[in-house]
């Protein structure tokens, strides 16, 4: 039988305990297709699941990773063939079934998704749910026409992973960028990303009124909390504000001004549960023309599993940025 490595999170006294364990093929959940890992990642979401500071694990025992590119050893879906490189984002993936933090991986047919050309394993890894995220926002606002011509776009928490690719997505598309990063020392590495501006939240100046003077055509928000609330009063008429973040905070308070005044909308980013055919259409441009051509800048490093915890770790400290791809 075969056996093999997985970052388990089981229950504990303080809540959630994560250890590298062996297990047994017959311990995956059921699934149409059993997948080999080559590369997962990790995001904030991940850093949440694997320390118990997020109640992101749907149950326990639990085996976390949001992301994982992989070859397909068995499958039940005449879609997919033992050999065949694919990829697994979001879609409960170490959330609610066992996730990328594994060697083997089991999941249902509908999540996977084969890997487009123009897009190597490990580039679907350092792209992963983050680099999926910011392409995804880039989507939402073109569903509402957002344009260039309406003025730069702000990203909030822009050092972080999801962060970055918005800077280089954006930027490749014909945005004017701004980044918004509370790490002045990064503004450099942000500006090689494509970034036209760097500030603090201090130097933007942001006012409390229900409407103050624009500033924004649009904004990819990683925050949330109040800085979503004070960043809705400065963006220009139609422009738009892709929520897809609360490293700030879950709750905000603001008035109804900035959208029945100036027409702005609020638009939900849920990289989790888009459908399949947004998903391919994403992946597919992610491997074309929306492909970061410095998606290796924004890399961090790369660990293995018995390295996961400690990269958590840092990362919930902001004591990383870019990105940490996982190797098997």
């Amino acid at each position: 039988m075969t056996s093999f490595k997985a970052l388990y999170s089981e229950k504990a006294p303080q809540g959630v305990k994560t250890t590298l364990r062996t297990l047994q093929l017959t311990d995956l959940p059921d699934g149409e297709v059993l997948i080999r890992s080559k590369f997962s990642s990790i995001n904030y979401k991940d850093a949440l699941g694997v320390t118990g500071k997020g109640k992101i694990f749907r149950q326990l025992p639990m085996v976390g990773g949001i992301d994982v590119s992989s070859e397909v050893i068995e499958s039940r879906d005449r879609n997919f063939s033992p050999g065949d490189a694919v990829l697994v984002t979001g879609c409960g993936l170490g959330e609610e079934s066992f996730g990328g933090y594994s060697e083997y991986v089991r999941v249902p047919s509908t999540s996977v998704v084969q890997l487009p050309n123009g897009l190597s394993p490990k580039e679907a890894m350092q792209l992963g749910t983050a680099g999926f995220t910011a392409a995804l926002s880039l989507w939402r606002m073109q569903q509402v026409q957002q344009s260039p011509a309406q003025g730069p776009i702000l990203i909030t928490g822009a050092s972080g992973g999801v962060g970055s690719f918005a800077v280089q997505i954006f930027s490749q598309a014909g945005f004017e960028v701004w980044a918004l990063s509370g790490r002045p020392e990064l503004h450099d590495y942000l500006k090689e990303l494509g970034a036209d501006r760097c500030f603090t939240e201090k130097e933007l100046q942001l006012g409390h009124r229900p409407l103050e003077s624009v500033k924004f055509g649009g904004v990819i928000d990683n925050v949330g909390g109040e800085l979503l609330a004070k960043l809705l009063p400065h963006v220009q008429l139609w422009g738009s504000v892709a929520s897809i973040g609360l490293a700030g905070g879950a709750n905000f308070q603001t008035t109804v001004m900035p959208f029945i005044l100036r027409g702005v909308s609020l638009l939900g980013v849920s990289s989790n549960n888009c459908t399949r055919d947004t998903r391919l259409e994403i992946w597919k441009n992610l491997s074309q023309n929306w492909k970061p051509s410095l998606i290796e800048s924004i890399q961090n490093e790369t660990v293995g599993l018995e390295e996961v915890m400690d990269r958590a770790e840092k990362l919930l400290n902001r004591q990383l940025s870019g990105r940490v791809l996982v190797k098997f």
